[in-house]
């Protein structure tokens, strides 16, 4: 067994794939402690028949990894964690502190309006844990505190009203309404009183261009208004006044831009049908046909500062300064004076309808100075949350709106439970990596809200909500939920986990029905992971079935080369592989996830093909979708990893901030949690991968340090330390490798038969020194798309090659001409000097996948032999194909490996017999094969 373990510990060592059930010890307070500190060491669900390490027990050692990881760390220690706070903080509108959003799908610029953001700062959160406890840097856990207090400050200012910001203003104080804290100035119904002249009047100081943003707007609905925007349509300052909707409008258009962060001066007149806009004292629009009035309006029921009647338009964002409304046109003079002082200094006075100073430091209450005493209200445009623990960037308009939508928009409603999954995860990792009981309270206030919300909807509603493609997508928030329930043991928790279930999904992969067709594939993995964790917490077996049943839809029947799955985001029907290749194929996440749900699967039974597909994946995908160059400001990674010819990788992808590069920051801080797993009963030590690192099992007092260079070497050392121990050391057999896997321990070979796709066992008490070889030697090998079998792509052992070249079309290669007697192609390819894993082909560059360059690729080509070739010698006979494309080479190549020259001849032999009796194959072209292959040399 692993080392004891706390809860916290445990559930990180998982990567929140899967956690025990018993509760953990209290939170030791605020302090960050050193990573993985706990106090007790809890059983692992009786399901788990193995367990993981903690990422702080796995060390990485030099290699492929650790370069990626060290890039990474970089980004998490250079970027602006204010950054990723502003959303938070505008939206409960405090202080943004001066920090820009990051942008892309984390800002309100971004695709659909923002309507993501704030997941990306829960990826952050969980990126910044995991490289505190890789590393031990006292700078993850201090940012880590950083975020986790301003979130909790933020939580507890959505709990309350909203409270004045308090800037510097143009004469003394101000109130900024901050962009993207939909905060407004309610004023009261008798403001304008039906005066028949008028005049408004106002400092403002504009944040942001948005069109149709009110200065004022004084109305009933969306016919009875009168207002100021300080931009319209063309960018410029507009007033109008109207008793029958858009089309009634009289109005006044100004001439120019007011800029942005600098104070400006506007004010409109109404009097004996003369209507004026001024714009910094200036009257830059006049009309004498302005014939309505407030008087004309009578009371209105919305009178507002900073919001329009009209739902669509924008809060304005900005702040105000000495606003007054007076009963009377002030004349051009008195507009000057006002330039240069309050009202109160100047002659005009203060407004006899309204003044507000704006010069409060606390509270949500304007005063007015007019005598009337219409003291104004900061207010929300949406309220109030429903329950103090919600936490979000946004308001919560977007979770009310998914409640009754029947179809998806995600322009309107944009995966609100996908966002709050990352917020909550974040937290998580946060509370396990550093015992901060915040971090804790908030994942936990953020669970009670939405159990509050979803346990009183009726099942049909739920149901349709979760069927929704991007609107109702939730992530893995099942697998978090029940990760905190394993913290909190509270029944409400697990209550809500399964209020996520979406039982038509879960009943036919439960039984065995593939439904994947046209479903969004990164929508739906992650939910399969979360089934696992269902399992765990409740023992029902539907939900382990549905999953594994799952996995092997997409595993390898949706699954390309390189690990990756899905085609423009969604899933194509089963086994059809080179019909969906594009320029969108490979969605990033789902290789995250692809792996989550292989790993928790393990844990309950361990069958190599998870461990096969989770090598496949991480060497290939997971390592080429980070670019491999530093950037303090972007993580650098892919969203799709397009698939054809010619293809350039993109790193930067959709405005930033995307799904993919919060995944692609979590995958790189952790790709030392696979490599061990320990037997729960401790008598057995998985070997999963071959990657250079040390693990400490502190339960057995022995080290296991890893020495090598995989791939580029074709094997790995294994060294103990420690004391004495009794145990099995299991090392996978990848299902790809030769005859050739050995393993010796202190030098002597150790008997038995490895056998690919298994685990090879080793028993024996070890001892500080000994020492375990294991030799796996490497063959080239293709994989053919099983919807077009001469479309290919290359191996060599895990490391997919890729050609470099920038041709649009696909690549023709042959390989069978210098095939050695194992079948391995890899004679057929000419090394490249000083760059291990580097070859040519036909003067074309070969390349691992997992090298993150800007080079043009071609992960498949398409397979072209067109004559009978053996040992580089050409027999001149054209290579005959079977209806099903299958040739005559691919026939004789089958019965590899051979034991020796006579052996390759007797199976060219007896195939070409085949051949030539169906009638594909000449005779004495038959002939002519079996004298060239008996003529022929060939390499082992």
């Amino acid at each position: 067994m692993a080392r004891p373990l706390s809860r916290r510990t445990l559930i990180q060592a998982a990567a929140v794939t899967a956690t025990t059930t018993a509760m953990s010890s209290a939170a030791t307070g605020r302090a960050a402690t050193a990573p993985g500190a706990s106090a007790a060491a809890p059983d692992v669900p009786a399901a788990w028949t193995v367990r993981p390490f903690a990422l702080e027990d796995v060390t990485l050692g030099p290699g492929v990894f650790a370069g990626k990881r060290r890039l990474m760390l970089d980004h998490a220690r250079g970027y602006d964690v204010n950054r990723l706070l502003q959303v938070f903080r505008a939206n409960a509108g405090l202080s943004t502190r001066g920090a820009v959003a990051p942008g892309g799908w984390e800002g309100l610029d971004g695709e659909a309006g923002g309507n993501l953001r704030g997941h990306y700062t829960g990826h952050f959160l969980t990126m910044l844990a995991q490289a505190y406890r890789s590393t031990g840097e006292q700078v993850f856990a201090d940012r880590i505190g950083t975020m986790v207090g301003a979130l909790t400050e933020v939580r507890e200012a959505l709990r309350r009203d909203p409270a004045v910001l308090s800037v510097g203003g143009r004469f003394g104080r101000a109130a900024e309404q901050v962009r993207g804290s939909h905060q407004y100035v309610d004023l009261p119904a008798a403001v304008l009183g039906g005066a028949p002249a008028l005049t408004l009047s106002a400092w403002v100081r504009p944040a942001h261009d948005a069109a149709w943003a009110r200065i004022f707007d004084f109305g009933d609905d969306t016919t009875r208004y009168l207002y100021l925007a300080a931009r319209n349509a063309d960018g410029v300052p507009r007033f109008a006044v109207t008793t029958s909707g858009p089309g009634g409008e009289q109005g006044l258009v100004g001439t120019a831009p007011l800029p942005l962060d600098e104070w400006s001066h506007l004010a409109v007149t109404l009097a004996g049908g003369t209507g004026t806009l001024y714009v910094n004292g200036t009257a830059v629009a006049r009309s004498t046909a302005m014939t309505l009035t407030p008087a004309a309006l009578g009371t209105l029921g919305n009178n507002w500062l900073g919001r329009s009647n009209f739902p669509a338009d924008p809060v304005f964002a900005g702040a105000f300064e000495e606003v007054n409304v007076f009963s009377r046109a002030l004349t051009a003079a008195e507009i000057t004076e006002l330039q240069s002082r309050r009202a109160a200094d100047a002659s005009t006075g203060r407004g006899d309808l309204a003044s507000y100073a704006f010069d409060e430091t606390a509270g949500a209450t304007f005063a007015d100075a007019s005598g009337r005493g219409l003291d104004a209200t900061l207010r929300r445009t949406w309220g109030a949350p429903s329950h103090p623990g919600f936490l979000a960037a946004y308001p919560e308009t977007q979770f009310i709106e998914l409640e009754s939508m029947t179809a998806s928009d995600y322009t309107r409603v944009w995966a609100p439970y996908y966002t709050a999954h990352k917020i909550l995860t974040g937290l998580l990792d946060a509370y396990l990596a550093t015992d901060d009981d915040r971090a804790l309270d908030l994942a936990s206030g953020l669970c009670d809200w939405m159990h509050a919300r979803l346990s009183v909807l009726p099942k049909a509603t739920l149901q349709r909500m979760w069927g929704l493609f991007s609107s109702g997508e939730f992530g893995g928030i099942v697998e978090a939920i029940c990760d905190l329930h394993a913290i909190t043991g509270r029944a409400e928790h697990l209550a809500l986990a399964r209020l996520f279930d979406l039982d038509r999904l879960i009943d036919a992969c439960a039984a065995n029905t593939d439904v994947l067709d046209g479903l969004h594939a990164n929508q739906h993995i992650p939910i399969f992971t979360g089934l696992v964790r269902l399992h765990d917490e409740t023992g029902e077996e539907r939900y382990l079935t549905a999953a594994r049943n799952f996995w092997g839809m997409v595993v390898p029947h949706r699954m390309y080369g390189i690990g990756g799955t899905s085609s423009g985001e969604f899933w194509k029907a089963r086994d059809v592989i080179a019909g969906t290749i594009g320029t969108t194929t490979a969605e990033s996440c789902c290789a995250y996830n692809m792996l989550k749900l292989s790993r928790a699967l393990f844990f309950h039974e361990q069958d190599p093909a998870y461990m096969d597909y989770y090598e496949r994946a991480l060497y290939n995908q997971v390592l080429g979708s980070k670019q491999d160059r530093p950037d303090a400001e972007k993580p650098l990674v892919t969203y799709f990893i397009g698939l054809t010819p010619g293809h350039v990788r993109d790193y930067t992808p959709k405005q930033g901030t995307t799904c993919c590069e919060g995944t692609g920051m979590e995958s790189a801080t952790k790709y030392q949690d696979s490599v061990y797993f320990a037997k729960s009963d401790g008598s057995a030590l998985y070997v999963n991968l071959y990657s250079a690192s040390r693990l400490t099992w502190a339960e057995k007092g022995v080290t296991v340090t890893q020495t090598t260079d995989y791939p580029q070497e074709q094997g790995s050392t294994l060294t103990l330390g420690g004391g004495r121990a009794a145990f099995t050391l299991l090392l996978r057999v990848p299902s790809w490798a030769g005859t050739g896997f050995r393993v010796t321990v202190n030098g002597r070979a150790v008997p038995g038969t490895p056998a690919a796709g298994s685990y090879f066992g080793v028993s024996r008490t070890w001892r500080d020194g000994d020492t375990v070889r294991v030799s796996l030697p490497f063959r080239l090998r293709v994989e053919k798309t099983p919807d077009d079998p001469a479309l290919q792509t290359l191996f060599l052992g895990p490391v997919n090659l890729v050609a470099r070249e920038s041709a649009t079309h696909h690549l023709r290669f042959g390989l069978y001409r210098d095939a050695g007697l194992s079948g391995d192609l890899l004679p057929s390819l000419t090394p490249v000097a000083g760059r291990p894993l580097h070859y040519t082909l036909d003067g074309v560059e070969l390349a691992p996948f997992s090298e993150g360059t800007e080079d043009p690729t071609h992960a498949y080509f398409r397979r072209w032999e067109p004559r009978v070739v053996f040992g580089g010698s050409d027999s001149g006979v054209a290579n005959p194909a079977r209806g099903d494309g299958t040739t005559l080479l691919d026939e004789v190549w089958a019965g590899a490996p051979f034991a020796g020259k006579d052996a390759l001849v007797a199976r060219v032999r007896s195939t070409v017999r085949a051949w030539v009796s169906d009638g594909l194959l000449s005779a004495a072209d038959g002939d002519t094969v079996v004298r060239t292959a008996r003529q022929a040399t060939y390499a082992p």
